[in-house]
Formats: structure tokens, sequence, C-alpha cells
């Protein structure tokens, strides 16, 4: 790649069908570039964010993944991590990937299952997000995000309410009724960044529940972390799992994302209870899309 002396790689994360997918960068042995330097890499690979991954396993087993966007390191990024699996799974053809992945001080459990199609080889990723925190929005951040935002609180899901969900930070979940109200969204994004610095929060995932006919679907706005809109948030999804979980509803979840930007995507997450509190597997399938 022109200007930086390491190869880069363009994964779709969270494919729908197939198809579409965030597409996400990763480097293999980012060691020698500076943080500034990797934090370039997304604007000039035309991505959102940019995994960087030691290929090979450090003492203890564990392979190191760190996450960049345009404003700097990020503490996790699931769709990232939907990538960088990709990537170790199709290091070695013919084998799949098993094993530990530490992102901010943190091991955690990944796989990468390998199929191969008329389109190629595609890979089955997921991954042990961890605990997820959860409690009700204060009305201060409830009234701020409704209206950086620009909804009305007529436009909310009736039988749901505004939440903050983390997996390491703190995000704003917010139902609302339908997918016409979430393809109709137009925040005011300089604002949204601003209430969320002012409430110490990562973005906002706005969201329709899922029905029995029908996925959840969402829109992940994080103006803040230089990210207008995500493409696929998969962290978000599992926050959703967990909310759902914790709310009576069946802890499994397909969520549909990226349709507002050309690039539809989905993310699963399934969240289970535990003695130490409420944790969450999440995943979807990739494909390297190329080599930069």
């Amino acid at each position: 790649m022109e200007g930086f002396p390491v190869k880069v790689i363009t994964v779709a994360a969270c494919l729908r069908r197939g198809g579409g997918g965030s597409p996400t960068a990763v480097v293999l042995d980012g060691h020698g570039l500076g943080d500034a330097e990797l934090a370039r890499i997304p604007a000039q690979a035309g991505t959102s964010h940019v995994a960087v991954v030691d290929p090979r396993p450090r003492p203890g087993g564990h392979h190191a993944v760190r996450f960049f966007t345009a404003t700097g390191e990020l503490p996790a990024c699931g769709h990232g991590t939907v990538a960088a699996i990709t990537v170790l799974a199709l290091q070695d053809p013919g084998k799949d990937f098993s094993g530990l992945l530490r992102v901010a001080g943190r091991d955690f459990e990944a796989a990468g299952r390998i199929t191969t199609g008329s389109a190629g080889d595609v890979v089955e990723a997921r991954f042990d997000q961890g605990l997820v925190a959860h409690r009700a929005a204060t009305a201060l951040e409830r009234d701020a995000f409704l209206a950086a935002l620009g909804l009305d609180p007529g436009a909310l899901g009736a039988d749901d309410d505004i939440c903050v969900a983390s997996p390491g930070r703190e995000r704003v979940l917010v139902p609302v009724l339908d997918r016409a109200i979430l393809a109709g969204l137009r925040p005011d994004l300089e604002r949204l960044a601003a209430e969320s610095h002012r409430h110490g929060q990562l973005g906002c995932f706005v969201y329709v529940p899922p029905t029995p006919t029908a996925p959840a679907a969402g829109r992940m706005f994080a103006p803040a972390i230089g990210v207008p809109e995500d493409v696929a948030n998969a962290n978000s999804a599992g926050c959703l799992a967990a909310h759902l979980l914790l709310t009576g509803r069946a802890p499994a979840v397909a969520v549909d994302q990226g349709d507002a930007l050309g690039h539809p995507s989905t993310v699963h997450a399934t969240a289970t209870r535990t003695p130490a509190g409420v944790t969450t597997t999440v995943g979807g399938s990739a494909r390297v899309l190329r080599h930069l």
C-alpha cells in the first residue's frame, strides 16, 4: 500500500447471504508502524476501521489484536474482530482457526470455519464478547440522544426502553417502531458527537427489535470516534442480545445493518446468563475482498 511498508487486506465482514458486508482493513504484523500511521490506514484503504493482527501466537498462545479508526485506537471492534479471525483462518490453506485473541488486555476464545463456494472462500467467524453491563438510560441521556437523532418520543418502540449497554465501552440503545423510521433517520452528527463525549458514550445504536417473522435491524452512529455510521457494529448486536435476554425475550438474535449505506450486513449474537453476569457470543460470515 502506497506510503506504508505493510500489506493491507480488505475484508467484507458480516456478510448477508454471501454479499455486502462491512469493508474492514486488516494488517498482519504492524510492528514498525506508529499509532498515527496505523490510524491513517482506514481512510487510505476506504474503510472505517483497521484491525492490526499479530499472525504468530505469543507466549501463552494468544494472537494480539488492536483496532484503529481515523481518530485513534479503540479498545474493541466487533466487525474488526470478525475480519481478524477471517484473515487468521485463511493464513494456512485448508485449515480453520480456533484459538485465543488478546484485545486490550483481555483474552477470549475465537473461531473461524472456512467454507468454499462459487464466489471463493467464506469464513464463519465467532468470538466470545465477554460480559455485557446493562442499565437504564438516565433522563438526561434519553433527552440528549433523542434530540441529536431528531427522534420524537412517539417513534420509540412501545414495548421497549432506551438503555445503555457496555461490553467494555458504553453505547446508548434506542428502540424504534419500524424499519421505515430506522431508514429515515438523519441525525445531527455534530450534536451526536458532542453528546457522546459529554455522556461518555461510544455512540448510539438505533434498532428495531426482532419479530417472529423478521430479524432485528439496526444502525450505529459513532461520530465521536470518527465513524458517522457503521456498516456493521457487531459489539452493539451483542449488547442487543444481552438486552433482549435481560428483558425476558429470546437471547439469540440476527441483526440486519448497513442497508442505509448500500452494504447490507448481518450480525449474529447470543446472550447467556452466568454467575458473573450476562455474556455474549458474536459473529458473522466474511470474505477477503482485496490485497493492497
